[in-house]
């Protein structure tokens, strides 16, 4: 429980800053404050704190505090491999997975350039929408080498594929290469979206590696416009 009272903390404060307790450019309490306020140590506000900074809430300076950021739409990662369901334990609660499509396939020329493989290898297609307090405002296709996935069901990816990759198969996931794109609206984002009136979507393409640099997997995310903003903090390398 005290490994996790940061993760506590860190989603306290992010209900609060989402629910507008904590408003744009306000100051959060002080590291001294939340300690007394949290019955805890500095580490753990510390590292709730860095939390929020990384997924894009606040953003921390020096001898002014930690300030609330202007979150109207939902954070996103750019850097690190995050899955759906750590997303969700983290930032947005109120969500839920709905499974559209689950099959082996072969892959068509196009799918075979992207994950290098031949039409004769069996992929898993996996086709996701991702309700997120009442509306699906993301569509993930997912294709898997099944040389590397023998088995997924319907519960499993409703679930967490990743955690049942990682935890049960014992794969190791290491990288992925990422390019993100925007596109005009297909028959499927329409179908199992709710689009509105938008024509065009982000397009979050990932390519997959496991530990030893094997490609095992490309997916496509594909985001309503007004529901995301794609969020990455970078530090300047100041040794050249």
């Amino acid at each position: 429980m005290r490994n996790n009272k940061y993760k506590q903390i860190y989603q306290e404060l992010a209900d609060k800053i989402q629910n507008g307790v904590y408003k744009p450019m306000e100051t959060l309490p002080s590291e001294n404050e939340l300690c007394e306020l949290y019955d805890t140590s500095r580490e753990t506000i510390r590292k709730a704190l860095n939390l929020l900074a990384q997924n894009g809430l606040i953003q921390k300076i020096r001898g002014k505090g930690s300030i609330v950021l202007d979150t109207p739409k939902m954070s996103f990662p750019i850097s690190g491999l995050v899955s759906f369901k750590e997303l969700q334990d983290s930032l947005w609660g109120d969500s839920r997975t709905i499974v559209y499509d689950l099959g082996l396939i072969h892959p068509d020329p196009w799918l075979s350039r992207q994950l290098n493989v031949s039409d004769k290898t069996e992929v898993w297609k996996v086709i996701r929408a991702r309700e997120i307090k009442g509306e699906r405002v993301i569509l993930d296709r997912d294709f898997f080498i099944k040389q590397y996935v023998p088995l997924l069901t319907k519960e499993i990816c409703e679930h967490s594929i990743y955690e049942y990759l990682e935890n049960e198969l014992g794969l190791a996931i290491s990288f992925a290469k990422k390019e993100i794109v925007v596109e005009p609206c297909t028959e499927e984002d329409i179908r199992f979206l709710d689009i509105k009136d938008y024509n065009h979507i982000v397009v979050v393409k990932n390519y997959v590696y496991l530990e030893d640099a094997t490609l095992f997997q490309y997916t496509e995310s594909r985001h309503r416009l007004d529901k995301f903003r794609f969020v990455d903090f970078a530090r300047r390398n100041k040794h050249g």
